[in-house]
């Protein structure tokens, strides 16, 4: 993870634009903003919204506790039910999912 500031004066979306834009391919863009999606996405980076970012920093950070071993003994595998549309993802969204598994 790089952070990089902007000078006195400039913009912090002319910045990040400039950086995606600067021909080097795999930049995992976090953003809520439309037009610094669209941008990435046009020259081949990947935008991330602020919610799924924090969604998995917050997953990383959370460390079970194993010192119980008996509560994972008694439990049985349930297989899990399969729910939802079996309908193919988009390219963006497969994207999305590539770059947050990187995270």
């Amino acid at each position: 993870m790089t952070v990089i500031y902007s000078r006195i004066g400039e913009k912090a979306d002319s910045v990040i634009k400039r950086i995606i834009s600067s021909g080097r391919k795999g930049w995992i863009v976090v953003t809520s903003d439309r037009d610094i999606a669209g941008r990435a996405w046009l020259t081949g980076a990947v935008p991330v919204s602020t919610e799924d970012f924090f969604r998995i920093i917050e997953q990383h950070e959370h460390v079970p506790d194993y010192s119980a071993e008996e509560e994972y003994e008694d439990k049985e595998y349930q297989e899990p039910r399969r729910k939802g549309s079996p309908r193919k993802l988009s390219k963006k969204e497969k994207a999305i999912r590539r770059a947050l598994s990187k995270l």
